[in-house]
């Protein structure tokens, strides 16, 4: 076996160890909103109260990410993994314990604070363990949380349902599994920093373009964003409310509806990272946001058995873009990646916390139906790409000039 073979071999694990942490953290985190019903029963929480404990959740997510992942770029800390993995095993502790409204608040904020140190570090090794196929290694990356999430609503009913928030304890296993694995790679981390292929070179650091067309592609990313999670947000958040209350479904129907979206999710994931090292991440990103708006503007008409299939295809498509859209950024500003895996992934998580505390208060407001009809129509937010430059075709003329060179 080769030196190239072997390290592709360790690269190939390391990949599948951050994608399993992934997969680990973000099942212990969507079990918040997978327990809401029992929750909003057990403490007589409305839908605002509810979008509150989202909105806490998800902005000690989103308002630190971007800080640790610039802290990252310039003084890695691959060790801070395990740290982010405790923080999100002392949060399930309290969630499964918390006896007030105030002590689930913290739980969940302690669990967004594990979000927040976990996501742009892990993406950063998952990036120098690629051997250059970032789409695809962004994408087992993303593939990991999504199923993680998946599995979150089957824990709700299987664990949760049967034994009472108390079971969610029996749940901190996973995390102490993810802090094992967190130390081999912080290991791996550590030792990989200086090899040469995990240099950039000066050329390849540059931006791909101008300062003020490098801030009008971040910017519309982020509205691109803002359009799949705040979207996202009304169905991981209130899907299973809509669901019984339209329906007239029961709890543990309504989360394995929940659950068949959700993998759709993680399914769709894995296919935009691949097919963006292909063809382009914006031609991945123009078919993801725009290719489900028909779906979107007909879920709110639909019977149940149609709800249920139309909630694949969008799940599917909708999360087909989110690799490419980070993979489109660091390549915009390569020597910032840690910086934009952490505000891309803290905007989503933003984005998700806010949505659900603005959508939770037109329910109240509204009800529920309202919501879906509104949001079927943010995909059209889509349109923008259409201003992000094609920084892929750059990239490759100024490849073929310095090959000619």
């Amino acid at each position: 076996m080769t030196d190239t073979d072997s390290s592709r071999q360790t690269a190939m694990g390391i990949l599948v160890s951050i994608s399993l942490c992934h997969l680990l953290n973000d099942m212990l985190q969507i079990l918040v909103p997978s327990i809401y019903p029992v929750i909003a029963q057990e403490f007589a929480l409305d839908f605002t109260r509810v979008g509150l404990i989202t909105l806490v959740h998800q902005l000690m997510s989103s308002v630190l990410q971007p800080l640790v992942g610039l802290y990252n770029d310039r003084h890695p800390r691959p060790y801070a993994l395990v740290a982010g993995m405790a923080a999100t095993l002392a949060g399930v502790v309290l969630l499964s314990r918390a006896a007030s409204y105030p002590a689930l608040l913290a739980a969940v904020a302690l669990m967004g604070l594990g979000n927040s140190i976990l996501h742009p570090e892990s993406s950063r090794v998952a990036r120098m363990a690629s051997g250059g196929q970032h789409g695809l290694a962004q994408s087992l990356f993303q593939l990991g949380g999504n199923f993680g999430s998946a599995l979150g609503p089957l824990l709700a009913v299987f664990v949760v349902l049967p034994l009472g928030r108390g079971g969610i304890l029996w749940l901190s296993g996973a995390a102490l599994v993810g802090i094992v694995l967190l130390f081999q790679v912080a290991r791996w981390s550590t030792g990989h920093a200086g090899a040469p292929g995990n240099r950039t070179p000066d050329r390849a650091s540059r931006p791909a373009v101008s300062h003020p067309r490098a801030v009008l592609a971040v910017t519309v990313l982020l509205t691109l964003l803002f359009s799949k999670f705040f979207y996202m947000a009304s169905m991981s958040n209130f899907f299973t409310f809509y669901l019984m209350s339209k329906f007239g479904i029961g709890t543990e129907e309504a989360q394995l509806r929940l659950f068949i979206f959700m993998g759709a999710v993680a399914a769709g994931t894995i296919i935009g990272g691949p097919v963006g090292d292909r063809i382009g991440r914006k031609r991945v990103i123009w078919g993801s946001i725009l290719g489900v708006l028909p779906f979107t503007l007909l879920l709110p008409h639909a019977n149940l058995w149609w709800t249920g299939v139309l909630t694949i295809p969008i799940g599917l498509i909708l999360a087909s873009a989110f690799s490419a859209i980070v993979v489109y950024g660091q390549e915009l500003l390569p020597n910032r990646v840690g910086t934009v895996a952490g505000l891309m992934m803290g905007f989503a998580f933003g984005m998700g916390g806010i949505g659900a505390s603005v959508l939770g208060w037109l329910a109240d407001q509204t009800g529920i139906d309202v919501v879906y009809h509104l949001c079927s129509f943010l995909p059209l937010l889509g349109l923008l790409t259409a201003f992000l430059p094609d920084i892929e075709r750059k990239r490759g003329g100024e490849a073929a000039q310095n090959a000619a060179a």
